[in-house]
Formats: C-alpha cells, sequence, structure tokens
C-alpha cells in the first residue's frame, strides 16, 4: 500500500529544513529576551510582544507532533469516504444555502465560485467547527525555539505577533492548530498577511468568528494563486478497459482528444467536445480516474497534496448537488 501524506502538513514539511532537533543551548527565558530585541527592531511594540508572550512556556505536545508526525497509509477510497462524507456533504448544502448571497456576492468579487469556498472551508476546519485549541504565539515560539525548523518558525512567529499588533485579534484569542495554523479557513500567519481580508469592513481581518472575513479570505487566496473562473476543476472519468492506461496517466490533451480515446463521464455519458486540455490522473492506487485541469493546479497551490485536493473537488461539486 502506498503511504500518502495527508492535509496541508506535506506542504509545509517540504518547505522547511529537515535538520534533526538539537537542543537549544540557552533557556528559553533567555531566548524570549533576544527575541524581544529583534521582534522591536522589526517593528512590533515591546508592549505587544510583553502581552502575547506573558507566561509562555515550551508547549511539550507541540514537539511531540512535530516529531512524530505520521505518513497515513490510507487508500484514495477510505481518504475520500473519512474527507467527504456525507454528514459533510449534507451540512456543506445547508451552509450553502444558508450563505448563499453573502457567497455569491463574495464570488462575483474575487472569482472562485461559493461551491469551492464551502469545500475549503469545510475540509480544513469542518464548518468552523475544528480550528484548533493551541494558543497560536505558544505554540510558534515552542517551535521557533525547539531548533528543528526554528527558522521557519521564528518567522511566524514575528508574522502571528504582528497580526496581534495591527490589531486584527489579541494574543489570547488567536487559536488554531499546533502548527500554527489559524482560524476557519486555517491560515499560516504568512499566508494569513498576505491574503486575508477584511470582507465585513470592521477594520480586522477576522479569520477566526466573522464568515465575511472568511469567505473572502478564501476566495482572495484561490483567485491570487490562478483560479479561473467559469472553468471547472476537473470530473471522474471512466476509462475503457482495452485501453493501454498507464502510459496516459499525467499527460494533458484536449477534451476533444480524451474523448476520441474512448473516455467518458462517469456517469457513462460523452464528454464534449472542446479545446480545454485536461490531465488524466489516478486516485492513489484505486481503479478512479480523474481529468483535471488548470483550476485543479491552483487547489494544489492552497495544499499540494493530490489527495486534498481531489476530495476539495469532489466535495464543491456534491454541495451543489
Amino acid at each position: 500500500m502506498k503511504q500518502w501524506r495527508l492535509g496541508w502538513l506535506a506542504a509545509l514539511a517540504m518547505a522547511c529544513c529537515s535538520m534533526a532537533a538539537e537542543a537549544n543551548p540557552i533557556s528559553f527565558e533567555q531566548w524570549l529576551r533576544q527575541l524581544k530585541v529583534e521582534a522591536q527592531q522589526r517593528g512590533i511594540p515591546g508592549d505587544v510582544f510583553d502581552t502575547a508572550l506573558s507566561g509562555v512556556q515550551p508547549i511539550p505536545r507541540v514537539l511531540e507532533l512535530d516529531s512524530t508526525q505520521p505518513e497515513f497509509t490510507m487508500t484514495f477510497d477510505e481518504y475520500i469516504d473519512r474527507v467527504v462524507s456525507p454528514a459533510r456533504i449534507e451540512q456543506g448544502r445547508k451552509l450553502l444555502r444558508e450563505n448563499r448571497d453573502l457567497l455569491g456576492a463574495v464570488a462575483r468579487q474575487y472569482g472562485p465560485p461559493a461551491r469551492l469556498i464551502v469545500a475549503l472551508w469545510g475540509i480544513e476546519s469542518n464548518y468552523g467547527q475544528r480550528q484548533g485549541d493551541y494558543s497560536v504565539i505558544a505554540a510558534l515560539a515552542t517551535l521557533a525555539y525547539d531548533g528543528r525548523r526554528a527558522r521557519y518558525f521564528r518567522q511566524e512567529l514575528f508574522n502571528a505577533l504582528r497580526i496581534v499588533s495591527e490589531g486584527h485579534i489579541r494574543a489570547s484569542e488567536m487559536k488554531g492548530s499546533w502548527a500554527g495554523a489559524m482560524g476557519q479557513c486555517q491560515f499560516m500567519p504568512s499566508s494569513y498577511l498576505k491574503l486575508a481580508v477584511d470582507q465585513d469592513g470592521d477594520g480586522r481581518r477576522d479569520i477566526w468568528a466573522s464568515l465575511p472575513d472568511v469567505f473572502g479570505s478564501i476566495a482572495n487566496y484561490m483567485n491570487k494563486v490562478g483560479w479561473k473562473d467559469g472553468l471547472l476543476w476537473g470530473r471522474e472519468v471512466s476509462v475503457p478497459p482495452q485501453l493501454a492506461i498507464k502510459p496516459l496517466l499525467g499527460s494533458r490533451r484536449s477534451v476533444t482528444e480524451w474523448r476520441k480515446l474512448g473516455l467518458r463521464k462517469s456517469d457513462g455519458s460523452e464528454l464534449p467536445i472542446a479545446d480545454l486540455r485536461g490531465e488524466l490522473i489516478r486516485g492513489g492506487e484505486s481503479n478512479r480516474y480523474f481529468l483535471v485541469y488548470d483550476n485543479f493546479r491552483a487547489i494544489l497551490a492552497w495544499n499540494n497534496s493530490r489527495f486534498f485536493a481531489l476530495a476539495v473537488g469532489i466535495l464543491s461539486d456534491r454541495v451543489e448537488d
């Protein structure tokens, strides 16, 4: 069984240093004093730093999770059954109906459709119900002090302190995952500073509690990474049994060409005649195949996991059924 790393942690792991953890030669208190000097040099007020880091100590559980991230051995079908569950689909449909006007306005402004916004919201935080209960400041301080990926998390800690200093949220209310992903859309602080938006116009980019800000931030992110308005992400397809499929996997051809090779929609109907180019991919080691377009690559820019991107696409289709 092939191993797959699930969730946004795959992209994070690739971006971060992989050196073995080393004990910091100075105490946490000494490290904080040095950190404060650099924070002030970066324009973070001393009182903001003192309030945010007051009483903070390294969190052993965060270090444990960072050093023992599992490689999941889950098949594609198992993953989809878990992530695109009937309960999540039904809840997504309900929330899409309840927020249709707001989602429609956000979609018109930024481009990505309401169904995509809802799907990313649902998979990242189960529609805001699971945002993480770690103090983002304390978790990032732990990881920055630990030394294994100190440079990356040190920068994210400064980013988090900047968010607090700009008045978007109190440090005590900045909750997220053990690795610092925050709010209902699970942005790292760097992504927040670049891509979160103040959709409700109250002067704060509140991805924790403001649905306009959550939806606007998700849509803005996808717009910036290249989502093309009006195009599909892809579709599941059936492949004729006589077709030699292996040489075709990963190749890009027009939909018309794929149609001529005998590919059909998953319901058995014919593919359209179109110049749109699509790539044929397989769902893990399963016998499920997908024809994906440029918008699939945009989802991968959010999280570079093929399982994740397919789940987002499938859920986005299902919530609008």
